[in-house]
């Protein structure tokens, strides 16, 4: 609540009005008026919108006066309005000439870009009137939320370990056993299980408000209702997905989603948010007007010279990211969920498109994303890159950062899942994802923060499906199978899909636990895909974005199921979390630079000291030196990838200090991992067998 004195200078039809404030855009309380502002830099005429809540037809159309408008800017203050209980948009006049780039239809009522409440479309799944005049309803925010002291939480990046979730998929499923299934209100319930599983971070596929009938239709594969599951098509930036909280259909969103992060805060979990702003909602030529069109396409969007749009999202448009307005729209969003949400983070989609220019070229420093690497409201938010768009520009290590970005590491994903099973002339590039890709990050000098290392994510197969598909079974999506990375680097262990061969579930099984052991004894952030710790699967299906179904949801009967999973998950975790060696700042030197007796890094092979790199080289090990962090214990990773057994020559510990066993993937549980500071000590301390397909993880330690 803003209070000036104001006083109203203008009448309409029994409303009191005066001038705007042309900034802050949106519609804001000031006193006992709104102000409603919004740009348009090619409109030649604006004309505020009003319903009451929930009514099909407005009960008043004000035009913005000419003494209304300052520059580009339509702001008006409206004097007296029941707020609470208000919708309001707007209609623009200007010339429809679409091979110049302006698309302007005054007989669209459009949805303010600045809205940070939006109604309309409250309930999941259900179907609008499609012949409504104005579908997507901005309302006015009254903040009265009571946050209790709480913030961001500002947990170092080296120590976060990231759960990425879908706000539906977590809890739809029937054995999630939560009183309001799919929702924010949902997540909180599940708090408890997410502190027992041991994150610090959760990060939340696009909770923005979007279409979930965007090219929505029924599958021919099994007849089922498809959806746009996954949201990555922005309705507004600003405003929470109403049919994500269970409280949506009474406009309470905006509560619930700061309950829910109040709440993670509270128990030391940080909440990031996938952000999609490189296209919108809207589509191509043939796309509906929502808001961006009608308001001012020119500015909005990347046009081609005849007037068509830049497709470099593979959805239709591409938004015009570094035009100054519209660059302004996207910090001022972000500065407001942190602001007003306390959000920790960002993860943004397909973030090239962020560095292109209006035409489309990659820039050499885009200001948008100098803007947010030096932003003073964002100035301790994690700022996460999905380094490459669908236009084919790939900068995994080469995203401009200013020593601010992240980035998701798609190589580690690529070289982990060759690596576990069992592909030849890829240890090289194994070697440098375990130590925080310095052959991407060092010579920016960006150090071991700048990667964000994932093995699944919701893009792809689940862990479970990694191990148990060497294809893509993307049927039920109604594509003929032709969407969907094709080039999954996965194995099936010998059958295709479920089976009952005890062997073969045996041996996926410990691949999971292979790969959640090489996630977590790696060098840089771990990222976690929501229900790989216990078995979860689609099906085989790699490309889930469209199945609002247990194909998508998570089967929390997997968590009795897979129960030595998710053991070994939560040991790994707290692991990582309990050893300071496996979270370095920078890069490591692999030399004794402090004369301890021992480099801070170094690689062995099945000889102490002597690693080999062949082409055709399945075996691995690594010892860390934990005086080079806080005192930490060493730790002593060996690797084996190859389908024989081998034994391991262990290093020499300084005396007083033996190797402790604390994981070992080839035994069954619960001899796979033992509880942290009950590590046992192993009887030969000159030589460890790593079984076939296996890896061993030892702690030296008094």
């Amino acid at each position: 609540m803003h209070r000036v004195d104001i006083f109203p200078t203008h009448e309409y039809q029994g409303l009191k009005l005066r001038t705007g404030r042309p900034y802050p855009f949106g519609a804001t309380v000031f006193g006992n008026a709104v102000n409603f502002s919004v740009y348009s830099r090619y409109a030649t005429s604006c004309t505020l919108v009003l319903f009451h809540n929930r009514e099909e037809e407005p009960f008043l159309e004000i035009p913005f006066f000419p003494e209304f408008r300052l520059g580009n800017v339509f702001s008006m203050m409206v004097f007296d309005l029941d707020y609470e209980n208000i919708e309001y948009g707007y209609r623009m006049d200007g010339p429809f000439q679409p091979e110049e780039g302006h698309r302007f239809d005054k007989s669209k009522i459009l949805l303010d870009p600045y809205a940070k409440l939006i109604a309309g479309r409250d309930v999941w799944g259900k179907h609008p009137n499609w012949d409504s005049l104005y579908q997507y309803r901005a309302r006015v925010v009254f903040d009265d939320f009571d946050w209790e002291n709480d913030l961001p939480l500002e947990t170092p990046v080296n120590d976060l370990i990231v759960y990425e979730m879908h706000v539906r998929n977590f809890t739809c499923g029937q054995a999630a056993g939560v009183k309001h299934p799919g929702t924010f209100a949902g997540i909180v319930e599940k708090i408890p299980y997410l502190k027992e599983l041991g994150v610090n971070c959760v990060e939340l596929m696009p909770i923005h408000e979007f279409d979930e009938f965007e090219n929505s239709r029924i599958s021919p594969v099994d007849g089922r209702q498809l959806y746009n599951l996954w949201g990555y098509s922005n309705v507004g930036f600003f405003a929470p997905k109403a049919a994500y909280a269970s409280s949506g259909r009474f406009g309470m969103q905006v509560d619930e989603l700061k309950n829910l992060v109040k709440r993670l805060h509270a128990n030391g979990i940080e909440v990031i948010l996938d952000v999609v702003f490189n296209h919108t909602a809207e589509g191509n030529e043939q796309g509906p007007y929502i808001s961006y069109r009608g308001i001012d396409n020119k500015t909005y969007y990347m046009l081609t010279p005849e007037g068509y749009y830049f497709n470099f999202s593979g959805c239709g448009n591409t938004l015009n990211c570094n035009n100054p307005n519209v660059r302004d729209m996207i910090v001022e969003s972000l500065r407001y969920w942190v602001s007003d949400y306390h959000i920790d983070g960002f993860r943004f989609d397909l973030a090239a498109i962020l560095g292109r220019d209006q035409n489309g070229n990659p820039m050499s420093n885009p200001p948008l994303l100098e803007s947010l690497a030096h932003d003073p409201i964002l100035g301790k938010t994690k700022l996460i890159a999905e380094a490459w768009d669908a236009g084919g520009l790939y900068q995994v290590g080469s995203f401009p950062s200013w020593g601010r970005w992240a980035e998701w590491n798609g190589k580690f994903r690529d070289s982990m899942r060759r690596f576990l099973k069992g592909d030849e002339q890829v240890l090289a590039d194994v070697k440098e994802r375990i130590i925080g890709s310095p052959d991407l990050y060092a010579s920016q000098k960006r150090g071991i923060k700048a990667s964000v290392n994932f093995i699944t994510a919701h893009d792809g197969f689940t862990l479970m499906d990694l191990v148990s598909y060497n294809n893509k079974h993307n049927e039920a999506n109604g594509e003929d199978n032709r969407d969907g990375e094709n080039h999954n680097n996965s194995w099936n262990c010998g059958w295709e899909g479920e089976c009952d061969d005890a062997g073969i579930n045996r041996l996926r099984h410990q691949q999971i636990k292979n790969a959640i052991t090489l996630l977590m004894v790696s060098q840089g952030i771990p990222m976690v895909l929501s229900g790989d710790e216990m078995g979860n699967s689609q099906q085989g299906n790699n490309n889930a974005y469209c199945q609002d179904n247990e194909i998508a949801w998570l089967d929390w009967n997997n968590l009795e199921k897979n129960a030595d999973i998710l053991r070994y998950f939560k040991q790994m975790i707290q692991f990582r979390r309990q050893h300071k060696v496996l979270r370095h700042d920078e890069h490591l030197s692999h030399t004794d630079y402090r004369n301890l007796g021992y480099p801070d890094f170094s690689w062995h092979g099945v000889k102490a000291w002597q690693p080999w790199a062949g082409y055709n080289n399945l075996t691995l090990a690594f010892m860390l030196n934990g005086q080079y962090a806080d005192n930490d214990d060493f730790i002593y990773v060996a690797m084996n990838m190859h389908w024989e057994m081998h034994g391991f020559e262990l290093p020499q510990l300084p005396d007083g200090l033996a190797w402790h066993i604390f994981a070992n993937t080839g035994m069954e549980t619960p001899e796979d991992i033992f509880e942290l500071g009950k590590e046992p000590v192993i009887e030969n301390q000159h030589e460890v067998l790593v079984g076939p397909r296996s890896i061993i993880v030892l702690v030296g330690k008094g």
